[in-house]
């Protein structure tokens, strides 16, 4: 397989950094293909722009309009084609970073918002029936994506019934809502908990753990989210009432639950 590493922390004697050279090592000597992004060894600059897209200053932008044109039309500043070249070579794509106040560094996020542009990652039109394809379907469906990740909470307090908030739902927006949006099947996330105060002991485990899901990264079963196009969503896409009845929440985008 070839893999592209997303890395998104800014210390290279960090617990994350010791975990990506295992993983990226693990998967070489399995065989695979592994390009690793470091954003913030690249520098990576996280914020949109007019110049992102050749677009005239002064005039008015539409992100999202002007980054579909720029895209079809090969005008897209360098940095981010060469990310979206990676993005196509890859099978799978490891995303690890920081939980940062419950989301990702703004590094990262800058990354997603720079590089999955519209008519690359979403807007993305089934010619022959007009369905938009989104939420499992679209330019990058075939690809598989795991988070990596390390939170300073405890386990208990990321379980369904901690204060911190069940890690699922914590990671739902980059899962479902970037991931899934966009095609790809989601792997079940690697989380390290308690990452303020690893023991070696404890990053042995950890860093097995790892080993142990990337030498499945191609057969592992995804996260079980539904379909938009697959029938369970009305035309406003709400979930039929015949599936999950009387229940709420972001659990019930899930064939079944996961948690």
């Amino acid at each position: 397989m070839q893999v592209l590493w997303l890395f998104a922390h800014p210390e290279q004697r960090s617990l994350n950094a010791a975990l990506r050279d295992e993983g990226v090592r693990t998967l070489r000597e399995l065989g695979h293909e592994v390009e690793v992004s470091d954003l913030y060894a690249m520098g990576w600059n996280p914020v949109v722009s007019a110049e992102d897209f050749g677009y005239a200053p002064g005039d008015r932008l539409v992100v999202g309009a002007e980054s579909k044109r720029a895209f079809e039309a090969g005008r897209l500043s360098a940095d981010v084609r060469v990310e979206q070249d990676k993005l196509v070579r890859a099978d799978a794509v490891i995303v690890q970073f920081p939980l940062w106040w419950y989301g990702m560094p703004a590094i990262l996020k800058g990354w997603f918002d720079r590089v999955f542009v519209k008519g690359f990652a979403y807007g993305v039109v089934d010619p022959g029936s007009g369905r938009t394809l989104r939420y499992g379907e679209g330019r990058l469906a075939g690809k598989r994506a795991m988070v990596v990740v390390t939170a300073g909470a405890g386990s208990a307090s990321m379980g369904p019934r901690g204060v911190s908030g069940e890690i699922n739902e914590v990671l739902f927006p980059l899962q479902h809502g970037t991931f899934w949006y966009s095609g790809m099947s989601v792997l079940p996330p690697v989380v390290v908990y308690g990452a303020d105060r690893v023991p070696e002991d404890a990053y042995e485990s950890a860093a097995k753990e790892l080993r142990v899901r990337l030498s499945s990264l191609g057969e592992e079963e995804p996260l079980p989210f539904r379909y938009q196009n697959g029938g369970d969503y009305d035309e406003d896409l709400v979930l039929r009432p015949e599936l999950a009845p009387g229940r709420k929440g972001l659990a019930v985008h899930y064939k079944k639950e996961s948690w």
